[in-house]
């Protein structure tokens, strides 16, 4: 049996096949919806994939190399660094509450339901900390507000960020949830 997604020393042929599909995936939804995953008022839908993570551990990977690749077109190396760091670190919190959850769940399907609802919380918490800091120095913006107002554009920006993440992990999150549970035997995803 596979553990984490890691059999011995390397990866299976199954984890990595999942990881780069999960990340294509994020790359294609984040340059489809291009003119609303970037910026200070953003809501990029590609986040929803959090949700994997759930179903195999390399969601967590898939997620983080998917987001590097999508920061790559912002053009600003900032982030490259900290937005992608930001999308590995809620990843692998997300990664780590699934392991308790699943045991929890047992075969109650509400209980399963209402313990996903806490699966982005990483996500939504994490980039509205640190994505505000991202687009005021390594873009320059300051459109919510006055350039020396510093603090007052930030809060903004973290409202702003965290109300797009919700939107794409409680939107369409669950989109991605009814998904994967409906292939989830088609493709027999790593439980542990």
């Amino acid at each position: 049996m596979v553990t984490n997604g890691i059999k011995g020393r390397g990866m299976t042929t199954q984890f990595v096949a999942q990881g780069a599909i999960i990340a294509a995936l994020y790359v294609v939804l984040s340059l489809l919806t291009y003119q609303f995953s970037y910026l200070e008022i953003q809501c990029r839908v590609a986040e929803a994939l959090c949700m994997t993570i759930y179903f195999t551990p390399a969601g967590a990977w898939g997620v983080f190399v998917g987001c590097l690749i999508t920061n790559m077109f912002s053009g600003s190396w900032m982030d490259i660094v900290f937005g992608s760091a930001a999308t590995l670190i809620a990843a692998l919190i997300t990664r780590a509450m699934t392991v308790p959850m699943r045991k929890v769940n047992g075969s109650k399907l509400d209980v399963k339901h209402m313990l996903l609802l806490l699966l982005p919380i990483p996500t939504v918490v994490v980039n509205a900390l640190v994505i505000p800091f991202v687009l005021y120095y390594g873009y320059g913006i300051v459109s919510m507000g006055s350039a020396t107002a510093k603090w007052s554009v930030l809060g903004l920006m973290m409202f702003s960020i965290a109300a797009g993440e919700i939107i794409s992990c409680y939107v369409f999150g669950p989109l991605i949830v009814r998904l994967m549970t409906s292939v989830e035997t088609k493709l027999s995803f790593s439980r542990e």
